[in-house]
């Protein structure tokens, strides 16, 4: 036999990646670090949105609660209803309807109401300076304060109402707010997550309730959600 039949075949070698790289490079430790945090923030939006969601479908209206006073945020008149609803059955002892439209007068809101004008009058306050659900909460406390209630039911939609909550509780821990959900009829079905519709408004309210809780936690400021001095433009009526 030969000598070259003697040898045993060796195998090409493989040329080892250099630099940037390779795989212990900083360029590929940065990368795969990036991937991991990407993968962690995914499963952890991913987890709050399950959580957030059971919440908010699983919101049920109490029979039978009563409290100080009512609030209601505004953003439809079924909300108002809701709320006027409860004025009229003595659940609370006065209404505040906070972040009404500037354009809209108080005899306009008391006709979507169907509640009498005597009881109107004496015990319900219209508020225009909220713009946002932030100066509903300001709004809302700032009126508690002056009335000096202790317990308030709160009457907003039910996808809603845990950033309202949120808000509230941030800025006064004494008062009891007792959540009173309008039901979204879009979330009351059992596959309400196979509607684009209701999975946009479910996804988009996760959205901002997570952004107040990284706010409150980074101790960001924030706006006061009120409409300014300049901005005053309360309809009256004639």
């Amino acid at each position: 036999m030969t000598s070259n039949e003697q040898e045993p075949q060796r195998k090409p070698e493989r040329r080892k990646r250099s630099g940037w790289l390779s795989r212990s490079s900083p360029l590929r430790r940065f990368g795969r670090w990036v991937i991991f945090c990407c993968l962690v923030l995914i499963a952890i939006f991913c987890g709050g949105f399950l959580w957030f969601a059971n919440e908010v479908t699983s919101l049920k209206a109490p029979d039978g609660v009563k409290a100080d006073a009512i609030v209601v945020l505004t953003g439809g008149y079924q909300r108002i209803d809701q709320a006027a609803g409860l004025l009229r059955d003595g659940a609370g002892k006065r209404l505040l309807i906070s972040g009404a439209h500037p354009s809209a007068t108080p005899s306009q809101i008391r006709k979507t109401t169907q509640v009498s004008a005597n009881l109107f009058s004496c015990c319900v306050d219209i508020g225009y300076d909220a713009i946002d659900t932030i100066g509903n909460a300001n709004e809302i406390i700032r009126w508690i304060h002056d009335h000096d209630y202790r317990s308030v039911l709160v009457v907003t939609s039910n996808y809603h109402m845990l950033r309202s909550l949120h808000e509230l509780r941030r800025r006064d821990a004494e008062t009891k707010f007792i959540p009173y959900p309008v039901i979204n009829s879009d979330l009351a079905r059992k596959a309400w997550f196979t509607d684009p519709d209701a999975m946009r408004i479910m996804l988009a309210e996760y959205g901002k309730m997570a952004a107040a809780m990284v706010r409150d936690w980074a101790g960001m400021t924030q706006g006061s959600g009120l409409r300014t001095d300049e901005d005053d433009t309360t309809p009256k009526d004639n």
